[in-house]
């Protein structure tokens, strides 16, 4: 009987998945997307005059993406020999569009632009099963009810996927062209970009106002002493604007009875957050792990896939991460009731489930981010699971658990104190019952109570008791500007605007810092020279493309097409009409920095020309109109918000004459050069991509083993390592070691080295060399090869992609590394596949 051939995206899932279905079928993996756009031309057919092509505008025309005709022979093969084929990609649009490509190469429909290969499926059943947990009973229910491609969900990711095309391939010419090569556009990207770059001018734009407050230390009869805060003067809110009107309220309360006017107690319930999405599960990531974006999805996907846990092999830990559903499916509010039963008792438990409401366009066929099973507890995996995996389990394990519990109470009193015609008042609360606290540590985002209030307790007092002032204090204050997003910040706000999809806020943010946007300062974004000059360019060539409220109605159109409520080609047709206008006027309209952008000022060294800002290789400039004839140029590019050069602890000081330290410009870029030249010409080098000069070499107390002189800590290309401080007349270096056992002599440890003649390669040897000459051209990877149990394995890096290979003889073990690169025009990426 032949096996039935159930395809699935990475090797992980493909792992886990073939251990719940057995002998009768084989689980391959596609890895990823095995279909995309061209990479060298548009892809997409766009409307001409002659209506000739009417029928078949904005159709893309997809190809075999290279390096993946190998898994497509592979995959073709199996389907031969199979009986039936089922497609188990995830159950969102990328993992239709991935089943619907998949279905097109194994039946040999579809255009296909590379060489022909023969056909695997015709003929045969092809299937899609949807599953939201990779556990046996998920597995199987989904294979007992097996379904079609939804044509639905393919339109909706073909429509995202050609509006990102026409933007990213169409747009980013013009700045190749406008500003520098390199550069790129994308549809949410742009607009992720223009919320940073308006927050920024917000901030510089800001002008601080300047207030006070009063405060009042007061004694009842009854401990503790307390503060209290000046909130009205006859009945209506105070402001005091400045340090005079707050010395003459204190002159005013000199003197005064202190009484206690009103008195108020309540219980505050604070209730618990629903479960992850995958935007909170982002923003929650960041502000408890500080994991990026891109981390806590990476992670997550692990965390879906399915980890070794001994004997019981792989085990997907919690359900799919790609959701804005916070729907919670009945067995499991049933698993985690017993849970907090046994576990916390019966007092934490409400006497009927907690639901939730998603928001409006949440897809509710899916689940929110939940553990697979609530009974794995965080310490029973932790054996099996690297740091950075626990820490994120055991967020979502917290999570979903305090979503079902009882909500914290606190007694919360409020005093209101007259004093003349000035009333204060003073709130405090005191957590009567933990509920879901016991759990969890909101967020100070989803806190309700007020931070100030909370675990502060105030006296027992009754109304008309006279209190004893103890101290008066006024504290002056100033108003503060919007604070720059973090990752969370700016995930949060995306969402709330509805620009994009929380899947690919990762992929968006790691764009806008590879291609030098924006820059992370103390975990928040500025954006750099750069990333304004392009937001200003695209803004207003394109301002209603690139505006948030247009771009939040397309996120709503790609919603009704995967809803079956609008045709996919009419949404495209909308924004077209639109593009193509701004896309012409752009082109002889948009200001050009190659060229040069008029500032109106005149030139500082011939007066005649005017200075006009321009961009190298090494950043921006001024430059005199007048070139060559006039060569008078100024650096922009340390000029960041009227900054001087610093170091961590402040001004860079020269080390052989004491001189304060400047930025200068030279072929290969910026650098630190002595304020005393000619005299002292000490240079150092400033640490890439910031205005901070390189660490300079630390004395160690060791002497050198070939000349005897000092050891010193370097910074290099290849990160720290200890070598000689008479360089380079003594060449001697000690790396610094991978951790990792030499495989050969047993004694040495492998370190990274550089070959010395031709191309200057990086390989790994033994530290024991010439004692020891085992060498690799492939780093070494501190895991363990999970077939022979050898003590590690090595990357090998080939065109497409990354493998994992183990070295030991006769094993032949082998798995991906790491995902298919996407192409690297895809400036709107689909959410990262296995």
């Amino acid at each position: 009987m032949a096996r039935t051939l159930v395809i699935v995206e990475s090797p992980a899932k493909a792992k886990t998945i073939n251990k719940y279905l057995g002998r009768n079928y084989t689980v391959k993996a596609s890895l990823g997307h095995v279909k995309d756009l061209p990479k060298k031309e548009l892809g997409v057919v766009l409307p001409d005059d002659n209506q000739r092509n009417a029928s078949r505008v904005f159709e893309p025309t997809y190809e075999i993406i290279p390096g993946k005709m190998k898994v497509i022979h592979e995959l073709k093969k199996s389907a031969r020999e199979a009986g039936a084929i089922y497609l188990a990609t995830d159950p969102d649009r990328e993992g239709e569009a991935i089943a619907a490509h998949l279905a097109e190469v194994l039946s040999g429909n579809g255009a296909q632009r590379n060489k022909k290969s023969r056909s695997g499926a015709r003929g045969k059943p092809v299937y899609r099963v949807l599953f939201h947990e990779i556990t046996p009973k998920a597995i199987q229910a989904a294979f007992s009810r097996p379904g079609r491609i939804n044509q639905n969900l393919v339109d909706a990711q073909q429509a995202r996927r050609v509006l990102d095309r026409l933007v990213g391939y169409q747009i980013s010419p013009l700045l190749w062209e406008k500003v520098r090569r390199g550069l790129s556009a994308g549809r949410v990207q742009t607009v992720a970009l223009r919320l940073i770059v308006e927050r920024e001018r917000e901030i510089r734009a800001f002008v601080p106002r300047e207030y006070w407050t009063i405060h009042a230390r007061l004694a009842a009869a009854a401990p503790p002493v307390f503060e209290a805060k000046l909130i009205t003067y006859q009945g209506k809110e105070i402001e005091i604007p400045n340090e005079a009107e707050a010395q003459r309220i204190l002159q005013a309360l000199e003197g005064v009875l202190w009484q206690v006017e009103a008195v108020q107690q309540k219980e505050k319930r604070r209730y618990p957050p629903p479960p992850f999405t995958t935007s909170k599960l982002q923003q929650e990531a960041y502000n408890k792990l500080r994991f990026t974006a891109k981390r806590t999805m990476a992670l997550a996907q692990r965390l879906y896939e399915g980890i070794e846990l001994g004997a019981e092999g792989s085990v997907g830990l919690i359900t799919y991460m790609r959701t804005d559903s916070v729907r919670v499916a009945d067995e499991a509010l049933a698993a985690v009731r017993r849970q907090i039963a046994d576990t916390y008792g019966p007092s934490y438990l409400p006497e009927k489930p907690n639901l939730y409401k998603s928001k409006k366009s949440a897809q509710e066929a899916h689940e929110a981010i939940r553990p697979t099973d609530v009974t794995r507890t965080p310490d029973q995996v932790k054996p099996y699971l690297d740091e950075d995996l626990w820490k994120l389990y055991q967020l979502i394990w917290r999570r979903f658990v305090a979503s079902q519990m009882v909500p914290a109470v606190f007694d919360q009193t409020t005093i209101d104190v007259a004093a003349g015609d000035y009333l204060f008042s003073a709130t405090g609360s005191v957590l009567k019952f933990d509920g879901f606290l016991a759990v969890i540590q909101e967020s100070r985002e989803e806190a309700e109570a007020d931070d100030e209030a909370e675990g502060r307790a105030l006296p027992q007092v009754s109304v008309g008791e006279r209190l004893r002032l103890d101290s008066l204090r006024p504290q002056q204050h100033f108003t503060e500007p919007p604070p720059r997003y973090t990752e969370a910040t700016l995930v949060k706000t995306l969402e709330e605007k509805g620009i994009g999809r929380p899947s690919t806020y990762a992929t968006i943010i790691s764009t806008l810092v590879e291609r030098e946007y924006v820059l992370r300062e103390q975990g928040r974004f500025k954006p750099t020279r750069l990333g304004e000059k392009v937001s200003d360019l695209l803004v207003k060539s394109f301002e209603d493309i690139f505006d948030v409220t247009f771009t939040a109605r397309m996120e709503e159109e790609l919603d009704e097409i995967e809803e079956g409520k609008l045709p996919w080609k009419e949404s495209v047709r909308e924004f077209y009409d639109r593009f193509e206008k701004d896309l012409e006027k752009a082109a002889d309209q948009m200001a050009s920095y190659k060229a040069g952008v008029s500032t109106g000022l005149p030139c500082e060294k011939c007066g005649q020309g005017e200075l006009l800002e321009r961009i190298s290789r090494h950043g921006f400039f001024l430059g005199c109109s007048r070139y060559p004839e006039c060569d008078f140029t100024r650096d922009l590019t340390a000029e960041v918000a009227g900054e001087e050069v610093e170091s961590e602890s402040g001004p860079e000081y020269c080390e052989n004459c004491g001189r304060e330290m400047t930025i200068k410009r030279g072929r290969y870029g910026p650098f630190l050069a002595c304020t005393g030249y000619p005299e002292c010409k000490t240079t150092r080098r400033l640490v890439a991509g910031t205005r901070r000069a390189r660490q300079p070499d630390v004395p160690l107390d060791e002497n050198c083993p070939e000349c005897g002189s000092q050891l010193v800590r370097k910074h290099g290309r290849y990160g720290e390592f200890v070598g000689c401080s008479a360089y380079p007349k003594c060449k001697y270096i000690r790396a610094q070691t991978l951790g990792i056992k030499c495989p050969k002599c047993g004694e040495g440890e492998l370190v990274q080295r550089m070959a010395r003649k031709g191309r200057r390669r990086v390989f790994y040897g033994c530290n024991r060399y010439p004692g020891c000459d085992f060498t690799t051209p492939d780093k070494p990877v501190a895991q363990p090869c999970p077939k022979c149990g050898a003590e590690f394995v090595v990357e090998k890096k080939r065109k497409e992609a990354v493998t994992l290979v183990c070295l030991q003889e006769g094993c032949g073990w082998q798995a991906p590394a790491e995902l298919h690169p996407r192409p690297a025009e895809t400036t709107e990426p689909a959410p990262t596949r296995s």
